[in-house]
C-alpha cells in the first residue's frame, strides 16, 4: 500500500510574500504559522508548507545561467470555476501567466504561471 503524501515543503526567501500570494490567488487558509519563518497552508488533500530558507541559501549567488522560472517543482491546483477568468484575474494582479492550453486526448485545460519567487504553478480545469 502506498504511503500517503501529506505535505510539500518549499524553501523560500520570503514566507510572508508567498503566504499572501497563495492565500490571495488560491484561497488557501493558513493552518499553522511562525511569523516570517514558517507557514502551512491547507491545499485540500495535501498541505503546502513555506519554510524560510537558511542563511546559506538566502545569500548564495545564483549561477549566472540560472533562470528564476525554472526549477524542479510545479504546484498543481484544480479549479472547477472558469479557468479563463482565473487567468485574467492573475494577469491583472501582475502574475506571470501563460495562455490556457489543452493537450489532445486529456480531459482538462491547463494554465501555467510563476509565483513571486519563480516557483512554477499550474491550474487545471477538468472538462
Amino acid at each position: 500500500m502506498p504511503l500517503p503524501m501529506t505535505r510539500i515543503i518549499l524553501y523560500v526567501q520570503d514566507v510572508t510574500l508567498l503566504k499572501a500570494f497563495y492565500q490571495r490567488h488560491f484561497d488557501l487558509p493558513v493552518i499553522e504559522e511562525i511569523d516570517g519563518e514558517w507557514a502551512v497552508l491547507d491545499a485540500g488533500a495535501i498541505e503546502l508548507a513555506l519554510h524560510l530558507a537558511g542563511p546559506a541559501f538566502r545569500h548564495a549567488a545564483a549561477p549566472s545561467n540560472a533562470n528564476p522560472a525554472t526549477n524542479n517543482v510545479k504546484l498543481v491546483f484544480r479549479i472547477d470555476a472558469d479557468i479563463d477568468a482565473h487567468r485574467d484575474r492573475l494577469a491583472r494582479d501582475g502574475v506571470t501567466v501563460r495562455d490556457v492550453k489543452r493537450f489532445d486526448g486529456f480531459p482538462y485545460r491547463l494554465l501555467d504561471g510563476i509565483d513571486p519567487e519563480g516557483n512554477v504553478f499550474q491550474v487545471m480545469q477538468p472538462d
